[in-house]
């Protein structure tokens, strides 16, 4: 038996491949690849990997091999690059699978080199979160590997840093100093710093989900995922009356709310509270987040009932300034309750 669950996250596969093109299109020459980690940033990454796939994309990459794993087998002339290197616990798995470790540690490094399989390296030129050091090329530690990707990672190009432009020159400095057939640093906010960020290879996420990592973003990238939810319960409450857990909504005149079966555990968070909205702005949150549900106004349609779906207003941008919360986050705290549905092209 089947059970038919109240909440839906409605996925554009056209916007996901339109957005992929338009980054591609922006990376010139190199390739452009993409970025699934964490389920393809919520939205499923065994769908989002296919219909990337079909569209042209080479390259994947997630961060853990368990994400590897579950991916299952890849599209005939992908690849897919696991962006944590590879622990001890790795191995076996690692050996198994058609997957390339970024390599980040000389640890890594040194239990790699037995397999003589191809890997990526990670390069820190200023981020100081993952990578080998610039002197760790310069000393031949990975003089022994056979290197598909150098690799980098911008920390601050969705802002204009004097550190972009040192981060890259650093790296820059290392072509031809490796065995690795192309370099990469260029993340989705990297592509749109300009062409000479782009070397061989980008790596796009977020602006893949129709997140805008710049503002040369704006027009060009779409929304994909629509999050909808079904009415609980229609009610009226009077003026003076509050609603929802520490009172916050007073209503000013009899309103009618209707209650939807969305909360924080859904990923819908509290932050919303009295400053998110559904229905295109037309139906505005009501107090609190809930843990399950969500209350809202609903004067400007008379006609939603018990049962009927509402669209909650999730362009990221727009629900970003509205949550004081980052675009990654709103999409990857979508939790497992919905029931992601592709629409079909």
């Amino acid at each position: 038996m089947t059970a038919f669950r109240p909440l839906r996250l409605l996925l554009d596969g056209d916007a996901l491949v339109a957005n992929w093109r338009w980054l591609a299109g922006q990376s010139g020459p190199a390739a452009c690849g993409a970025a699934v980690k964490a389920d393809g940033y919520g939205l499923g990454a065994v769908e989002v990997v296919r219909r990337l796939a079909n569209a042209g994309c080479r390259d994947f990459f997630v961060a853990t091999w368990a994400e590897a794993e579950e991916l299952g087998p890849l599209p005939e002339g992908t690849t897919l690059s696991v962006l944590h290197g590879v622990r001890d616990e790795d191995m076996a798995l690692a050996r198994v699978l058609e997957a390339r470790p970024v390599l980040n540690t000389v640890q890594q490094v040194n239990r790699w080199q037995a397999t003589g399989r191809p890997c990526d390296v990670m390069i820190d030129t200023g981020m100081n979160r993952l990578g080998l050091s610039v002197q760790h090329v310069a000393d031949g530690r990975l003089a022994d590997l056979t290197i598909d990707t150098l690799m980098s990672h911008f920390a601050c190009a969705d802002e204009d840093s004097p550190l972009n432009d040192r981060q890259l020159q650093d790296f820059v400095t290392l072509a031809g100093k490796t065995s690795a057939r192309r370099m990469s640093i260029a993340n989705s906010a990297g592509i749109l710093l300009g062409p000479q960020n782009c070397l061989g290879l980008t790596r796009p996420g977020l602006a893949l989900y129709g997140g805008e990592p710049r503002p040369e973003a704006r027009g060009h990238i779409v929304q994909v995922a629509f999050p909808q939810a079904q009415i609980v319960q229609r009610r009226r409450v009077a003026r003076g009356d509050s609603v929802g857990y520490g009172a916050t909504f007073v209503a000013t005149q009899d309103t009618e709310i209707a209650i939807l079966n969305i909360g924080y555990a859904d990923g819908y968070l509290r932050s919303f509270g009295d400053s998110g909205s559904c229905g295109e702005g037309r139906f505005p949150v009501a107090g609190r987040v809930s843990m399950d549900l969500l209350a809202i106004a609903v004067d400007a349609q008379p006609d939603l009932h018990e049962g009927d779906w509402v669209a909650i207003d999730y362009d990221l941008p727009t629900a970003a300034r509205a949550s004081g919360l980052s675009q990654y986050e709103l999409l990857t705290v979508l939790g497992r309750r919905f029931d992601r549905i592709w629409r079909q092209s």
